[in-house]
């Protein structure tokens, strides 16, 4: 007989003003995705459950993921970090595809949470490839492997509004927390 146990965890989204945290969100969590730019404010709290299944100590861990949208406005980082980060258990850093900026700044993103919460889980997420026209961030960089390979996190190139490799990122972090934790 299978053991189900749960498990709670809190991760943040963290990144640049419009790098696509939100649509991240919302294609993982309501498989939509809305065109129209909306600002978050604060922070935008959604839930997910995950399963992972381990055969061979015959468990099930059944997450439910607290995914918190924080918004991406880099004043505002400090005064949000102690209340934002607090709790968190992994980080999924977004840059955009399309803004080479938005990857230089994850580093900091990063960093501020870990300064609150201590080193957890990262995963980057490469987003908007839907948008090949506008690349600057070329797939395979350099950049990108340094950054991710800082914090030990793995990336991927992801698409909000066509859904590409978006489930793999939120069950990569998922994974990678659930490791971290020995729960299996």
């Amino acid at each position: 007989m299978n053991e189900i146990r749960r498990m709670k965890t809190k991760v943040c989204l963290v990144g640049e003003a419009a790098v696509g945290k939100t649509s991240l969100i919302r294609r993982y969590v309501l498989e939509e995705f809305e065109d129209k730019y909306i600002t978050t404010l604060g922070a935008k709290v959604s839930k997910k459950e995950l399963s992972f299944d381990y055969p061979e100590r015959d468990i099930t861990i059944q997450m439910d993921m607290t995914i918190w949208d924080i918004m991406g406005e880099k004043g505002f980082r400090d005064l949000l970090k102690e209340a934002f980060f607090h709790g968190a258990r992994g980080v999924l850093a977004v840059c955009d595809i399309t803004r080479y900026s938005t990857l230089k700044e994850l580093d900091d993103w990063v960093q501020s949470v870990f300064n609150v919460v201590g080193e957890i889980p990262v995963v980057y997420a490469v987003n908007k490839v839907d948008l090949k026209d506008e690349v600057m961030i070329l797939y395979g960089d350099k950049e990108i492997d340094q950054s991710a390979r800082a914090f030990d996190a793995s990336y991927f190139y992801t698409s909000a509004k066509t859904g590409e490799r978006v489930e793999d990122t939120f069950r990569a972090l998922g994974s990678a927390i659930l490791s971290r934790a020995e729960v299996a």
